[in-house]
């Protein structure tokens, strides 16, 4: 069994009275809500999405590689 910690956050004061309400209209406890919040950006920041997943397989494979000797001469080859 996991031992739970407290934590606290400073936020606007209107920020708090609108999660609270948002979150009694949702019949769920605040700290439920902000727990889910944590799990899903801490599993978002460890798993890249579709496309950087993809970008890393093909740079991998040495595809879509750019070589650039600065940030203008990069922005210059994809034409940005």
């Amino acid at each position: 069994m996991s031992k739970e910690v407290q934590m606290s956050i400073k936020m606007e004061p209107e920020l708090r009275d609108r999660f609270m309400a948002a979150s009694a209209d949702d019949h769920r406890p605040a700290a439920q809500i902000i727990r889910e919040l944590m799990r899903r950006f801490v599993d978002d920041s460890e798993t890249p999405n579709e496309l950087t997943a993809e970008t890393i397989r093909k740079s991998r494979r040495g595809e879509d590689v750019f070589y650039a000797s600065d940030a203008d001469d990069l922005f210059g080859q994809l034409e940005i």
